[in-house]
């Protein structure tokens, strides 16, 4: 599997799917999670309401994953997952490493070949982006090592500025 960094918006990528930082009502939000639904199109809301009336109906939990199609974006599919938020206490690194194995997990069972990740947590989340880059190179590495019947070939960190590919560059090297 390997592994790459991407300085640019993750709405762009040309990739199979592509992860979602999402709240757990997965009725949009701000950062990359509204960015998303924008790109995306109102169907993606439509289709996160079906998930909360069915199979959701209490949200999606931390550390979860479930999937979408893309619809407008160039990706196939947007795999959301909801990231632990230090500011309310979540303060768990392996709800953070969830985050990643089971959106790892999920993009192998539908057959995606390339997956895009933002910084899970790094934002408004609270979480120190030295430490959200670690356990995604962690989660990430110890996935492909234990899976790698999984079909993923690519995996990308795609952050939105240099600052943040550098921390992310750092965690790798380091």
């Amino acid at each position: 599997m390997r592994i790459e960094l991407v300085q640019g918006d993750i709405t762009t990528r040309a990739v199979d799917a592509i992860v979602n930082a999402a709240n757990s009502s997965l009725l949009g939000g701000g950062g990359v999670d509204g960015a998303i639904h924008r790109a995306a199109g109102p169907e993606l809301m439509a289709a996160c309401r079906e998930l909360r009336r069915t199979e959701l109906p209490g949200g999606l939990p931390v550390g979860a994953a479930v999937a979408t199609p893309g619809f407008r974006l160039p990706a196939r599919w947007v795999i959301h997952t909801v990231g632990p938020n230090r500011h309310a206490g979540q303060t768990d690194p392996a709800l953070l490493a969830s985050c990643f194995r089971e959106s790892l997990k999920l993009a192998g069972s539908l057959g995606a070949g390339s997956v895009a990740f933002p910084a899970v947590s790094a934002g408004i989340y609270g979480w120190d982006a030295d430490e959200v880059a670690e356990t995604a190179f962690d989660a990430v590495s110890g996935f492909a090592a234990s899976q790698p019947e999984s079909g993923i070939e690519l995996v990308e960190f795609v952050l939105f500025s240099q600052e943040m590919v550098a921390v992310f560059r750092e965690a790798r090297e380091g």
